[in-house]
């Protein structure tokens, strides 16, 4: 009979704690099977914006008591600094850097590497026709060139201090996703269920899609892709230069693609080369001494100089500088190349990826799983950096209003968004390509007299400058 009593006393002792602390007695009960574990946010693929989107959400206050984990199918990298430059750079602006800020990765960055761009010069080579942007008197960047790899150290180190709810599983993948609305077997109101490489189930209230361009969390979501090819590739280097003062962007539109030169540090350049994909092999097949010919000459060559262009693009200019007074640029020279780091040449394809949706009940995309597009402006990577800042501020304000981390409710306001800012990027690139892409004399004067006005008018320069520090 006593026993009889102390079994009732713990089953009450039990509800009356079910009903004091939900919280608690809901995570205990999810331990009970050892391959099921719960989290309330899991990261899907830990690159530069997955392992942002981590750190961000990381140092959220209102997300501290939040369980999120960070799955990454490569294993920890030891990084060393050294003397050679990583040929992968990013080009970030103020909107990243503001949002690096925030969670401490850019002093990390700072005390690594990187190089500020003072000045940018934008010109083609079929007529004389240029664009520079710059701050009135040169003393404010534009943006700052980071290596890759030093982008995400930095990032690794601060997500280091915050493991006590950030869980980084390094060598894990997702193999098997199952999310409410799609998998029919799931209820529409359950969370998402996804299978690990080794074995272990996490069931997720929110998961985040940050695994690339060939997004298994996109598939799994059944969100359609517009998707298609640019029959090109940018083959990329790090060359050398004697410069003692390397703080300007180059960027030269060839007809066979774009060519730009990006600065970090003094003597060193990251190049970014877009052409053929029969030309870039033949140019990643040179000597080093070839190359740097190369690469020397598509800056400097006037062959594909467009005569009647020219000649109209003259007379623009110089009405331009009669209407509008201290309206044109002066052209400065790229620098002369002299060397290549050893090594550091290699190529890959370009194309477009847009999804159509970024959201589903439950589900968010972000970086190249969302949109992924020519690098011909820089912004890819800097659009990525942006989901994170504006994803992180609706999960955050869902927890300071106790709703359901992955509400439709809230994820769309991140998607409307993101494609009224990423959209308008997009298309704009995509034209730009398409524009310079021919040599037709019609075409060639159209974008040259385009160009030379754009320069001449400067709240159009400040307005494009301002959108692409966002």
């Amino acid at each position: 009979m006593k026993i009889m009593q102390n079994c009732h006393l713990c089953l009450a002792t039990v509800r009356q704690i079910s009903r004091l602390q939900p919280t608690i007695f809901t995570r205990y009960l999810s331990t009970a099977n050892p391959d099921i574990q719960h989290a309330d946010v899991v990261i899907s693929g830990g690159g530069m914006v997955g392992a942002a989107m981590a750190c961000a959400l990381g140092h959220e206050s209102l997300l501290q008591n939040k369980k999120i984990v960070l799955l990454e199918a490569a294993p920890k990298k030891k990084f060393t600094l050294t003397e050679n430059y990583g040929n992968r750079t990013c080009t970030l602006s103020p909107g990243s850097i503001a949002l690096f800020e925030k969670c401490g990765v850019w002093s990390e960055i700072e005390n690594m590497r990187c190089q500020r761009v003072l000045r940018m010069q934008v010109w083609e080579s079929c007529s004389n026709s240029l664009i520079t942007f710059n701050q009135e008197d040169m003393s404010d960047e534009l943006a700052y060139i980071a290596e890759n790899d030093i982008i995400l150290e930095a990032i690794t180190r601060r997500l280091d201090t915050v493991q006590d709810h950030i869980d980084v599983m390094y060598g894990t993948r997702a193999e098997e996703i199952s999310i409410p609305g799609v998998d029919t077997e799931l209820e529409s109101n359950a969370w998402v269920e996804v299978k690990l490489n080794n074995g272990t189930t996490l069931k997720t209230k929110l998961l985040i899609g940050s695994d690339g361009m060939n997004s298994a969390v996109r598939k799994a979501a059944n969100v359609h892709t517009v998707s298609f090819n640019y029959d090109q590739k940018a083959v990329v280097a790090v060359l050398k230069l004697d410069e003692t003062d390397n703080n300007v962007a180059w960027q030269r539109f060839l007809p066979t693609g774009p060519i730009a030169m990006l600065p970090m540090s003094d003597t060193a350049i990251s190049l970014i080369w877009t052409t053929s994909p029969e030309h870039a092999k033949e140019l990643l097949a040179l000597s080093d001494e070839s190359f740097v010919d190369a690469v020397n000459d598509a800056f400097f060559h006037d062959r594909d100089q467009n005569d009647t262009a020219g000649r109209v693009s003259d007379v623009f200019q110089n009405i331009l500088r009669n209407v509008v007074p201290g309206g044109t640029s002066v052209r400065q020279l790229p620098p002369v190349i002299t060397g290549v780091q050893p090594g550091s040449r290699g190529g890959f394809p370009l194309g477009l990826t847009h999804a159509s949706n970024y959201v589903r009940h439950r589900v968010a995309l972000i970086g190249d799983a969302a949109h992924r597009f020519h690098p011909l402006a820089g912004q890819g990577v800097n659009l990525g950096f942006g989901d994170v800042t504006k994803l992180s501020e609706v999960i955050t304000r869902a927890a300071s209003e106790g709703s359901d981390l992955g509400s439709l409710t809230y994820l769309k306001e991140y998607e409307t968004s993101r494609q009224r800012k990423v959209i308008p990027v997009m298309a704009t690139v995509d034209g730009l390509q398409r524009l310079y892409s021919t040599d037709m004399t019609p075409v060639v004067m159209l974008r040259s007299l385009g160009l030379q006005a754009t320069n001449a008018i400067k709240p159009l320069k400040d307005l494009i400058m301002k959108r692409a520090s966002t």
